[in-house]
């Protein structure tokens, strides 16, 4: 029997993703509210497991689950999805706030200048702005550990570049349209570029890989070159090199 075809005009819904996969969409749109039912049902499925699901990643709006047919069918998956939806509860879950240092400018502050000048402001003031802004950690993706942020203040928003540059380095801090971003891994990216941070949000060799995960807080701290300096060599030797500000 085919599965039911979700419909476009009714949310929360969920959506088949080949054999092995459901997404539990909440909106067509991106805000805090709706991010934060993504993360209450992935919480409340893993505090509560149901049998069969092998993975889930939340997104800005929906929460992708991947699950294995030999020990729950997509129907029933879903029908236990529908009923947990609908006694679903976004309650107060603490925050974790990181600071994250930032050297701004440089080697890896490609597009400061040029930025600053395009919004007619000085380096010094874009900085300023950008390391002031509240960010909110909205999904992990597109690589390994690649941070999506949001809370960039209105004035920064901008486009990302026509032509993507073909090597960014790990660590690289950018802007692309309306969010921020922590690069994970060297790669092709469009977005623009203002500095970087020693911190390795993404590394498979420490017990925990990601840094960060969705619903998390997160503040640049510019620091000098000096600092930066020290901190790659820390963070080279496995010191984290960020700081934990507590959940609130």
């Amino acid at each position: 029997m085919n599965e039911p075809v979700a419909r476009r005009d009714v949310f929360p819904r969920i959506a088949a993703c080949g054999d092995c996969a459901l997404a539990i969409e909440f909106a067509e749109h991106i805000d805090e509210a709706v991010n934060a039912r993504v993360i209450a049902l992935a919480t409340a499925l893993a505090d509560c497991p149901i049998a069969g699901i092998e993975e889930m990643v939340p997104t800005y709006r929906s929460l992708m689950v991947l699950y294995d047919p030999e020990i729950v069918s997509g129907r029933v998956l879903r029908q236990t999805l529908a009923t947990r939806l609908a006694g679903l509860a976004v309650g107060r879950t603490p925050l974790r706030r990181f600071r994250v240092p930032v050297l701004y400018g440089g080697a890896a502050g490609l597009d400061l200048a040029e930025l600053a000048a395009m919004k007619n402001m000085t380096p010094a003031d874009l900085i300023e702005m950008h390391a002031s802004a509240d960010y909110r950690v909205y999904m992990i993706g597109f690589a390994p550990g690649f941070v999506y942020l949001g809370g960039v203040p209105e004035a920064l928003h901008t486009p990302r570049l026509p032509q993507p540059r073909q090597h960014i380095a790990a660590g690289s801090i950018g802007l692309g349209g309306q969010q921020a971003s922590i690069n994970s891994v060297p790669g092709p990216s469009g977005w623009r570029f203002l500095g970087r941070t020693p911190v390795r949000v993404f590394d498979p060799a420490r017990p925990q890989p990601f840094l960060l995960r969705a619903g998390d807080r997160v503040r640049f701290q510019p620091i000098s070159l000096e600092e930066a300096t020290r901190l790659d060599v820390a963070v080279a030797a496995g010191e984290i090199g960020m700081t934990a500000e507590g959940a609130l």
